[in-house]
């Protein structure tokens, strides 16, 4: 694969502003993996950065226009603002500038099947499913991965050039960017309300997105949803539907079971035949990632016995249900789920294996979300015995004052949830260390820096049990 295939020009140095973004990354290591000269800059350094560095690509921490150097292509995150220092240079010389969602979609063009995984939760999880599957079968697939994935060595594996297998997010319409052969619509909910005017500009965005889809080419959609019959109106491509309530679906689990991990074992009903399936993840939400994972894997060609015993392989991705450790009895568990009804799928999944209280620590993740959804919010902790509420995670935005976390906190009291508000990890984990008791849970969840809080945690018992030896 040469870039000039699917831009229609000669490239030697391609330079990406935000390298160290989860996607991006993965695109930086294809291209490195093909011989280009990648450059890229980030504001911090992360192991991610340093893997891109080992793999030879020249990487600046903080941003600068002599970042540039002599690229010939460079590639943008959306996270990045429009008076970004290398953007402008870029402009000013010239230098054909593109978008990650732009960028990757010309990629897909470069391989003759393309997934792409999208819907409002579950990409990262499904994605992951999948990507433990196809590793199983002969199809040695190009992925890239919204998580990090241990079976994969991370959050990107260079295959072939056959399949490729990606995440497609919704945000800023990126998914009308993208040329995949199989589409996938996990669910469709309200979310990206700072770009999105409300549900229909949402439905219509994914409606769209299956319209692109080659009319040989494939949309599996989730049949339970509310939006999915309003999404395949008009549509050309196939069809094949998942799901759990309808009996109309292709491919539908039925006789779903839990264990007492929380674990879940259904009946996958198929063609008039059943199968016994069994997942490593916690919750009903991973039932229909699972289904979704089924659908694609069986439409490539793997076996239907092939995929249930590689699914089950699947454990999660880091920061998706993830066990970070334990101290007196007590687990600490760091989730991404920063949407309403992510964290009430959540919440429910962790508290049927509690054995006593479920602590949860909430970081909120952008204003226009967490001022638009308040009252989603509000009804989402209800399996949780304590919450700690912390500062809303900026991301993207600016602090306009319209909404803080303590307004989350009073309604969270309003509906009887009993939440406070923390501004300060270390005090977060302090009060933790000093009032959760054995059995406890202690779940850290939101798509910030939330996770440091277990960590803070850990260290801090660690060291005092070092002390006390």
């Amino acid at each position: 694969m040469i870039l000039s295939d699917i831009l229609e020009h000669e490239f030697s140095h391609i330079h990406f502003i935000g390298i160290g973004g989860i996607s991006m990354s993965g695109l930086a290591e294809i291209l490195l993996n093909q011989g280009y000269k990648v450059s890229g800059s980030d504001m911090r350094d992360t192991p991610i950065i340093k893997r891109l560095i080992e793999k030879g690509a020249n990487i600046y921490i903080g941003h600068d226009k002599q970042n540039l150097g002599d690229a010939d292509l460079v590639v943008y995150t959306d996270a990045i603002s429009a008076d970004n220092p290398e953007l402008l240079a870029a402009f000013s010389k010239e230098i054909t500038t593109i978008n990650r969602g732009t960028f990757l979609g010309h990629l897909m063009k470069a391989y003759q099947n393309s997934i792409a995984v999208s819907g409002t939760h579950g990409k990262t999880t499904t994605t992951g499913m999948i990507s433990i599957i196809l590793d199983k079968s002969s199809l040695e697939p190009t992925i890239l991965l919204g998580g990090e994935l241990d079976q994969i060595g991370g959050n990107v594996k260079i295959g072939k050039d056959n399949y490729l297998l990606t995440e497609a997010c919704e945000y800023k319409g990126n998914i009308l960017k993208f040329h995949p052969t199989t589409g996938i619509i996990l669910n469709v909910e309200e979310d990206h309300l700072d770009y999105f005017k409300n549900l229909k500009h949402i439905v219509d965005t994914f409606s769209n997105f299956a319209k692109g889809i080659p009319e040989d080419g494939t949309l599996i959609i989730n049949n339970d949803d509310n939006n999915s019959s309003e999404i395949i109106k008009n549509i050309k491509c196939n069809i094949i539907t998942f799901g759990i309530e309808k009996k109309d679906c292709t491919y539908q689990a039925k006789d779903i079971e839990f264990d007492d991990f929380g674990l879940p074992k259904y009946t996958l009903v198929y063609n008039n035949k059943s199968y016994e399936v069994r997942l490593s993840v916690m919750g009903i939400h991973n039932i229909y990632n699972s289904l979704a994972a089924i659908a694609a894997t069986h439409l490539s060609g793997v076996p239907i016995d092939t995929i249930i015993n590689s699914i089950k392989l699947y454990t999660g991705t880091h920061r998706r249900l993830e066990h970070k450790g334990s101290y007196n009895n007590i687990k600490i568990i760091d989730d991404y789920a920063h949407h309403p009804t992510a964290i009430r799928a959540n919440l429910s999944s962790i508290k049927k294996i509690a054995k006593k209280n479920v602590w949860c620590v909430f970081q909120p993740h952008t204003y226009t979300r967490t001022k638009a959804l308040l009252s989603e919010f509000s009804h989402s902790f209800d399996n949780a015995d304590k919450v700690i509420v912390c500062d809303i995670y900026a991301a993207r935005e600016k602090d306009l004052g319209t909404i803080h976390s303590r307004d989350l906190v009073k309604k969270l009291n309003e509906n009887n949830v009993d939440a406070i508000y923390i501004n300060n990890f270390d005090e977060i984990s302090n009060f933790i260390i000093n009032n959760a008791n054995k059995d406890d849970i202690i779940l850290t969840m939101g798509a910030g820096d939330v996770y440091r809080v277990g960590e803070q945690i850990l260290d801090k018992v660690n060291s005092f049990d070092e002390e006390t030896k």
